[in-house]
């Protein structure tokens, strides 16, 4: 009979724990009650590139708002096809999540397929530890820790 009871009371509360936890998921509103925020995509031009050559990744504003703030910054990793990090880089990128970044693909990149990766600097851009690091001063809001894949974009390297 023990068994039964307590199979009842989780039975009762497993419906609330998912509604509160559904709720309280990284895809909730936001404190302000705006639709989650996550990072604008970006797109890496040219899509192929030998060593010497310019690459500039950028990104639009999201059509949200993200507000990363005045002083926002994107990080910028080009990681060749040995695994090698070439690229890793901070620059500029607005309230808004828009910025463009120009680099050079160094000499000593090896050819074949790179993965370009760009997110927000020094913030939890995903919402998925507990904390809204955009919204500075606004109500304590409870997330459910959610996967978060990192958007990477292909870079073709030649010789």
């Amino acid at each position: 009979m023990a068994s039964f009871s307590r199979f009842r009371a989780l039975a009762a509360v497993a419906p609330a724990t998912a509604m509160a936890m559904m709720s309280a998921a990284g895809c909730a509103p936001s404190p302000a009650g705006e639709p989650p925020c996550f990072p604008p995509p970006y797109s890496v031009r040219p899509s192929e590139a030998r060593p010497g050559d310019s690459v500039t990744v950028q990104a639009q504003d999201a059509g949200c708002n993200p507000r990363y703030g005045g002083n926002a910054r994107i990080q910028i990793s080009v990681t060749d096809s040995s695994g090698a990090k070439v690229i890793n880089a901070t620059s500029a990128m607005n309230d808004g999540g828009g910025f463009t970044y120009t680099f050079v693909v160094p000499a000593r990149t090896t050819k074949g397929q790179a993965a370009v990766t760009a997110v927000p600097y020094s913030i939890d851009w995903c919402d998925d530890t507990g904390r809204n690091n955009r919204v500075a001063g606004a109500a304590v809001v409870l997330l459910q820790r959610a996967s978060c894949v990192l958007p990477v974009k292909p870079l073709t390297i030649r010789r």
